[in-house]
């Protein structure tokens, strides 16, 4: 049996194990589209509350990212998530927005990047099911992450 999407973009398999999100398709995944936004904060449920109450989106637990991670829907679309901010892992990292860009190919625009005078925060990495990433802080020091989708 196949998986079943659900609004949010997360599915469930045959035997009920949860799956990730499929952001291969759409229409704002050209290169250079900005396609996901994603909020690392300290307090889920209190951010669910507000972000839900003040535009409306709703929200599914998505462990499909190796971590407790919860999609953000706009209409039933997903269109990005959040996460709980490890201290153990980042000590000292404020709650944040960070966007994705869509890229054709993420290694390449990671040492492009590099070449243009910027510095990578994270080197290209795997998301399983999703995709490969990096975090790419420009010349003046702002942070923005990169993706290049799995395709499906």
């Amino acid at each position: 049996m196949g998986t079943t999407e659900s609004k949010t973009g997360c599915g469930q398999d045959a035997a009920g194990a949860t799956q990730a999100m499929d952001c291969s398709t759409g229409d704002l995944m050209g290169h250079g589209a900005p396609s996901w936004i994603e909020l690392g904060t300290s307090d889920v449920e209190a951010a669910k509350q507000f972000y839900g109450t003040l535009f409306g989106w709703t929200t599914e637990e998505c462990n499909g990212a190796g971590m407790p991670y919860h999609t953000l829907a706009v209409k039933g679309q997903p269109r990005g998530g959040m996460f709980k901010i490890s201290q153990e892992c980042q000590p000292g990292m404020a709650p944040h927005w960070g966007v994705y860009i869509a890229v054709n190919d993420i290694d390449a625009t990671a040492k492009q990047a590099e070449a243009l005078g910027g510095k990578l925060i994270m080197p290209p990495t795997d998301i399983p099911t999703i995709g490969r990433f990096a975090v790419i802080q420009d010349p003046q020091g702002a942070i923005i992450s990169a993706i290049t989708y799995l395709k499906k």
